[in-house]
């Protein structure tokens, strides 16, 4: 018989963290978004079972950080991959990638108290100008989510990935419709369905239409 669900809390109510989060000093609401972005780019592993929320691909640890805005260089990955997935099995387990991300967002909170008391000695134009540098890796942070990593531009094979990954089943008329209008129907030249690309101004123009920009 399936264990009763229990009830929902009131929304008023904050949700307590579970003894995973106090573990890790993070809250339910940073617990749930790590395991929604983990979600995301878990697969089914034969070897592993038993990890009910599945695995990360090597590959794709990086890109999950992005979604979590705890993105990480590309000198610093060699450094994290070995430190989650100490033995090389090529796949990453929950609690050691939960283990990281707790341990970025504290460093992520550290740093942001710091940059705020240094905000205090500038003036409102150099604010502003920070706050706008903040703006544009976000941006860039977004837009690599698409491009899987890589500099872009953004293609249909891109959101073709991005759609399967999301388990969304979105005709290809559609994302090709997204593509023109993204990129103001510059069609691409050579096969039948090459929609053009877009290009990272493009996608931030989207963005700001969306209601999405930052700042």
């Amino acid at each position: 018989m399936p264990p009763k669900r229990r009830a929902q809390p009131a929304r008023n109510t904050p949700a307590r963290p579970s003894k995973l989060a106090k573990e890790h000093g993070i809250t339910a609401a940073q617990e749930a978004e790590i395991r929604e972005a983990f979600g995301l780019f878990a697969i089914q592993h034969p070897n592993y079972a038993d990890a009910k929320e599945g695995v990360l691909r090597r590959d794709d640890v990086r890109r999950c950080l992005i979604s979590l805005n705890l993105s990480p260089s590309r000198a610093e990955l060699p450094e994290i991959l070995s430190t989650i997935d100490p033995l090389n099995t090529g796949v990453v387990e929950f609690i050691p990638f939960i283990s990281y991300a707790a341990i970025a967002i504290h460093s992520k909170d550290a740093s942001s108290d710091d940059d705020d008391d240094d905000d205090e000695e500038y003036n409102d134009d150099g604010a502003r100008r920070n706050h706008g540098e903040s703006d544009a890796q976000q941006v860039q942070a977004a837009y690599r989510l698409f491009t899987h990593g890589g500099a872009g531009p953004i293609t249909l094979d891109h959101l073709r990935r991005v759609a399967h990954e999301l388990k969304e089943d979105v005709p290809d008329s559609v994302l090709m419709d997204m593509m023109l209008e993204a990129n103001g129907g510059v069609k691409g030249k050579g096969k039948e369905k090459d929609v053009g690309s877009v290009g990272i101004d493009e996608f931030e123009s989207v963005m700001k239409r969306a209601g999405l920009s930052f700042g």
